[in-house]
């Protein structure tokens, strides 16, 4: 807090308007190898995106670009509507955290992180100022006189973290940020990033890998494969409702068929089931369906009257825990069920599957 009692980031957190980031049909291009096709990128005021995808398909690279650090071959990078693509890094207004958080080891936790304002010349009253509040926001008052030696990993990320707000960029970018952490401390520090991101309203741009990350911590999700974009939208309807049969399978959907839509079903080689979409097909067209393995409902006795219900065989019995993962063979197709696991049935077990008709979602053979 100042000394008058208003925060130094009362202009995040009094929601003032703050930077949106576009990208027009930009390409990267390194020697003969292009690392991006023709992207366009709409980030509003305030979002949360990520960008996900697996190793190599330009993630990395298209966060370079914003930043200023590497510079498109073709196209433009707008920060509220202002073409910055030939503008240096330092005049910007962006900050990064790294994945490996770049702490100077000789420096403590306060000296860390006030690094970028004194380099900037910043008063020292403004950066005491901003320094006590920073420390708060971030819980490491008590861990001030700390070196990074002296920290755990989610310390370390914290510094890293606050090292780059205290500067109060205009939009926040972050590589791979949680990587380096173990599993239980990945989902409190993806909470505590998404909490920061809201409090002070800041443009984010997120670079990952992880599925699970993005669809927590987004507002959008922007899907890349080999240099292209091939989704951008919210966690939910790339999710559930993805563009292509790559997205679906990239983010962990196994049930996948082939099927035929007829008086609005679909024919599949198992069963005839009702979906919905089917009236944006042709009578007769072929299609793909998706069917998510945790949307299947499975039963020891059949159910009267229920609709999209199918016979099967368990073929495999896997134990995660909170989970069951089943095989079910049902004609001479085998679906994925994932099921609660207070009960755990056996291979061979005679079941009954109920696949909803609301989550049952088609694709144009064309998409692939």
């Amino acid at each position: 807090m100042s000394r008058n009692g208003a925060s130094i980031f009362a202009a995040r957190d009094g929601g003032e308007a703050v930077t949106q980031v576009q990208l027009r049909a930009v390409r990267k291009e390194f020697g003969s190898f292009v690392a991006l096709e023709h992207i366009d990128l709409n980030i509003a005021s305030g979002e949360l995106v990520a960008l996900l995808g697996p190793s190599g398909c330009g993630k990395t690279t298209t966060l370079r670009m914003i930043s200023g650090l590497d510079n498109p071959t073709n196209g433009e990078i707008l920060f509220d509507g202002k073409d910055v693509s030939e503008v240096p890094v330092r005049d910007r207004n962006v900050g990064m955290v790294f994945q490996r958080y770049a702490l100077f080891p000789h420096m403590n936790v306060e000296k860390n992180i006030t690094f970028g304002l004194r380099v900037r010349n910043v008063s020292p009253e403004e950066v005491s100022e901003r320094l006590e509040e920073i420390l708060d926001i971030v819980q490491l008052t008590q861990f001030r006189h700390r070196f990074p030696a002296q920290l755990s990993g989610g310390q370390m990320q914290r510094v890293a973290i606050a090292r780059t707000l205290i500067t109060k960029p205009s939009v926040l970018m972050m590589d791979e940020p949680l990587a380096n952490l173990d599993t239980n401390l990945r989902g409190e520090m993806r909470r505590f990033i998404r909490d920061l991101q809201q409090r002070f309203n800041i443009t984010t741009i997120f670079v990952t890998h992880d599925q699970v990350e993005a669809m927590e911590l987004s507002d959008r999700v922007a899907v890349l494969f080999d240099g292209r974009l091939e989704q951008f939208d919210t966690p939910d309807a790339i999710y559930h409702r993805p563009d292509k049969i790559s997205v679906a399978k990239f983010m962990g959907a196994s049930n996948i068929f082939e099927c035929t839509v007829a008086d609005g079903m679909i024919k599949a080689g198992f069963a005839d089931l009702a979906a919905i979409g089917t009236q944006a097909f042709a009578q007769g067209e072929r299609a793909d369906a998706m069917v998510r393995s945790e949307a299947i409902r499975l039963l020891k006795e059949p159910q009267d009257g229920a609709a999209n219900q199918v016979e099967g065989e368990i073929r495999t019995a896997d134990f995660f825990g909170a989970t069951v993962s089943y095989t079910v063979q049902v004609g001479e197709h085998e679906l994925n069920v994932d099921e609660h696991s207070t009960e755990k049935l056996e291979t061979g077990s005679r079941v009954f599957l109920q696949l909803p008709g609301d989550r049952i979602w088609l694709f144009p053979k064309r998409a692939n």
